[in-house]
Parts: structure tokens; C-alpha cells; sequence
């Protein structure tokens, strides 16, 4: 790949000497992240409105800037106060408005947090904090309590206490890895936590939640990929918000991922003015299917502190549903959601298609607006359930089915059974030994 023009130009204003190669370096634009409005504009060859100086200046103090070369090389100059990517990236003073129903952690996590760098709201599964510092900081990030505030990288010791929490919950299957952004751990670090997880024997299920893959694609090495491999199964989840996130270098980077067996899926945040748009989320979605990258959840924007600006009525949402069920592939279409604040988890919100039940029919209508009835079953007699799994009527087996077992001929020459003949059970012989 070659550098674009706007790549090229941040290149050179940062490290002119150095050979162009080592943008494609994750740990060289991590330390060339731009964190000032000089070096901003000085980069990307702008001047911002003086306005716009100025409430930088006073956004920034309280929450901070940081932006990989990389991802500020996508903004499109030429109509920089609506793009996208600027939007996601710069400081707007509408953070600083703090509306009444803002809250500091929306989501309860900390109260949610039995041990340090562990939350448990689920029965079966744990959120682990596993890094506090991001690759950028997202303008609309709902753990902006955190931003900025300290970047750092728990230690083994810290590790190990949520590590023992997990290995004494035996409800809990599933692990989502979170941060800040796991795919900011060494190598050695990710290898080594993954393994330690491989360990608990009812731990089925480890997933990393990244936006490395939009804002920083060049950390998905080959080296990385090769760790992930070791540690199957996994599941990983990007966060693109916008078509133009999908570049050549993210693409390549879902395609490594991709190529070594990892699930892939998307979590957008529906965010005003970057995505409220029924067309925008339609290319979104069809453009990560096309990578192999299948759209999980859209949010709706949490009330966090600072967010009031991002956010669209329940009603927006909807809307961009009503645009994708029916229009395009069913696997293309997220489950919109809604993050109940104070620690309810996620509410999923849909279109009603259900408009009316009696006790034989059910009144429906599909994207098309046309209205249908489906039949219910004139003689329905359920199975009592009185949680006495062990009497159940239905084959309550839960277990994998046993592909070794053999029947009929198979079975008198499979060599792992220990059966001589096949006897009919009328044989009268055999009935007067049994009696």
C-alpha cells in the first residue's frame, strides 16, 4: 500500500527523516498521536476558525484529545466541521454541557465491580477491564469518566485478582476483555492473560472487545494474529460508526483476523450528525458483511457525561431499522439497543410487527406495510412444567450427541465395540434365559 496525500503530509511533518514505511508501524503511531491543536492543524495544513481555537482550549481540559495519525489521515479537510471522522475524534464544547439526566457511570460498572477490573451483571459472564489506555479517545465514549485521567496498564498482581474471581464463579462461561483496549497489551501480555483464562475449565467462551481495527489497523500484525490463533475459541468485536472507517487498511487487518478463524462482529453507537442517517447505516452494515464483519448491536447513546450532543431520539433508531429489515440481508441488520442506565443491561428496541392477537390468530405486518395473519394451533396442550427436569416428557438431552455409536453391522465391525452378535429380541432362545 502507498501513502495517501494527507498521509504523506502528516508523515513528513512528524518524522521527515524516517523511511515511510514506518507508518504502517502501531507502536510509531502511537507515540506520534496528536494530543495539541497546533500540531493538529499543522498537520493536516488547516487553520480552525478562531471560535473553534477557543473551545478547544476549554474542552480539552477536562477531557482530552489523542488521535492516531492514522485516523486523523481519513478527515476530509475540504468539509472538515461535518466529517465524520472529525466529529468522532475533535473536542467539541458541547461536551462540557451537562444536561439533568446526565450521570458520571451510566451503566453502574464500578458498582457492578465485585473486585478491581471486573464487572459482573450477567449470571454467566464478566466484562474484565484489562487496559486503561485507548489507541484514541473517542469523542463519544461512555466511559469518559476515565479518558485521559490515567493511562495505564494493570499489573499481574491486579490480573490475578480478577483472574481469581473468575476461577471461583463456576456460572461464569463467558469473559468479554475490555479496556481502554486490550489490543494496547504487549504481546507477551495478551498471549499470557488468554492462556490463563484457557486454564478455568468453565470458562468456554473469551471475547475481546477493539477499535484497533478503525483507528489504529496496523496493530493487527501477523505476530498478534498468530497468539490469537492459539486461543480458540474467540470472538472479537470491532466498532466502526461510519462507512469511511472502512479503508484499505482496515480491510486488510479484518481480513488477518478473519482468515484465522475468529467470529467477527460491530458495535456502533448511533451518534448525531455522523450516522443518524437511514442510507449511512445501510452501507455500514453491508460493507462489514462484505468484510466478514457481522453488525451485532447499535446502541443507542448512554447518558454519560458530555454525550447530550451525540445523542438521537429512540425514534431515530427505529427508523434506520425499518430501513434495513426487509431491504437487506437479515444477517446485516444489529440489534438496536439501549444500555439501561444504572446497570440494566441492554434492552433491545424493535420496529412492532405485531399488531394484533387473539386467541386463534395473530395480526402482523411485514416491511412492506402489508398486514397478514398467521393461524394459531386450534389444540395446543403444553407440558406442565414443574422444574423436575430429571421426570421431563421432552428429550431433555443437552449433552453433544455421541457420533462413535454404531448400529446394526457397523457396530459388529467397528473395533472400539465389544459386540460379538446381533440378536433379535423375540429369540426364543434368549427369552428363557431371561425368565
Amino acid at each position: 500500500m502507498t501513502l495517501s496525500t494527507n498521509q504523506k503530509r502528516i508523515f513528513n511533518a512528524i518524522d521527515s527523516n524516517q523511511p515511510n514505511s514506518q507508518w504502517y508501524n502501531w507502536q510509531w503511531q502511537i507515540k506520534h498521536c496528536i494530543k495539541d491543536l497546533e500540531t493538529f492543524e499543522k498537520q493536516l495544513n488547516i487553520e480552525l476558525d478562531e471560535e473553534v481555537r477557543e473551545a478547544f482550549r476549554r474542552t480539552v481540559k477536562k477531557f482530552p484529545m489523542s488521535i492516531t495519525p492514522y485516523y486523523m489521515s481519513l478527515i476530509n479537510t475540504d468539509d472538515i466541521y461535518n466529517d465524520p471522522v472529525f466529529k468522532q475524534s475533535f473536542p467539541s464544547p458541547q461536551e462540557l454541557i451537562t444536561t439533568d439526566y446526565d450521570m458520571t457511570d451510566p451503566l453502574h460498572e464500578d458498582k457492578d465491580s465485585p473486585v478491581e477490573g471486573i464487572t459482573h451483571r450477567y449470571p454467566d459472564r464478566v466484562l474484565m477491564l484489562v487496559s486503561n489506555v485507548c489507541s484514541m479517545y473517542c469523542r463519544h465514549c461512555t466511559r469518559k469518566r476515565q479518558v485521559g485521567s490515567k493511562d495505564s496498564i494493570p499489573d499481574r498482581e491486579q490480573f490475578e485478582k480478577g483472574l481469581a474471581y473468575i476461577r471461583g464463579n463456576t456460572k461464569v462461561r463467558d469473559v468479554l476483555l475490555s479496556g481502554g483496549d486490550p489490543f494496547l497489551l504487549p504481546d507477551e501480555t495478551i498471549d499470557w492473560l488468554l492462556t490463563e483464562l484457557r486454564k478455568i475449565e468453565h470458562v468456554e467462551i473469551v471475547r475481546i472487545g477493539t477499535r484497533t481495527p478503525v483507528v489504529l489497523p496496523y496493530r493487527i500484525t501477523d505476530e498478534l494474529v498468530e497468539i490469537l490463533k492459539k486461543h480458540h475459541p474467540l470472538w472479537i468485536n470491532t466498532h466502526f460508526n461510519h462507512p469511511r472507517e472502512l479503508t484499505n487498511s482496515s480491510r486488510k487487518a479484518l481480513t488477518r483476523l478473519a482468515d484465522a478463524g475468529i467470529p467477527l462482529g460491530n458495535q456502533s453507537v448511533l451518534l448525531a450528525g455522523v450516522n443518524d442517517c437511514p442510507r449511512i447505516m445501510k452501507a455500514l452494515v453491508q460493507k462489514l458483511v462484505y468484510n466478514r464483519v457481522r453488525p451485532y448491536y447499535l446502541y443507542q447513546c448512554d447518558l454519560s457525561e458530555g454525550l447530550s450532543h451525540f445523542r438521537t431520539p429512540v425514534g431515530k433508531g427505529i427508523e434506520i431499522l425499518e430501513s434495513l429489515i426487509g431491504h437487506t440481508s437479515g444477517f446485516c441488520v444489529p440489534t438496536y439497543v439501549i444500555d439501561a442506565p444504572g446497570g440494566g443491561g441492554k434492552i433491545p428496541v424493535m420496529p412492532n410487527y405485531l399488531i394484533s392477537w387473539s386467541t386463534n390468530k395473530v395480526v402482523l405486518r411485514n416491511y412492506e406495510g402489508v398486514i397478514t395473519t398467521y393461524k394459531e394451533p386450534d389444540s395446543y396442550e403444553p407440558i406442565f412444567c414443574d422444574r423436575n427436569c430429571e421426570k421431563c416428557n421432552l428429550q431433555l438431552a443437552l449433552e453433544d450427541a455421541d457420533e462413535s455409536k454404531s448400529v446394526g453391522i457397523s457396530k459388529l465391525l467397528a473395533d472400539h465395540n465389544d459386540t460379538i452378535s446381533l440378536i433379535p429380541d423375540t429369540n426364543d432362545r434368549h427369552s428363557r434365559r431371561d425368565s
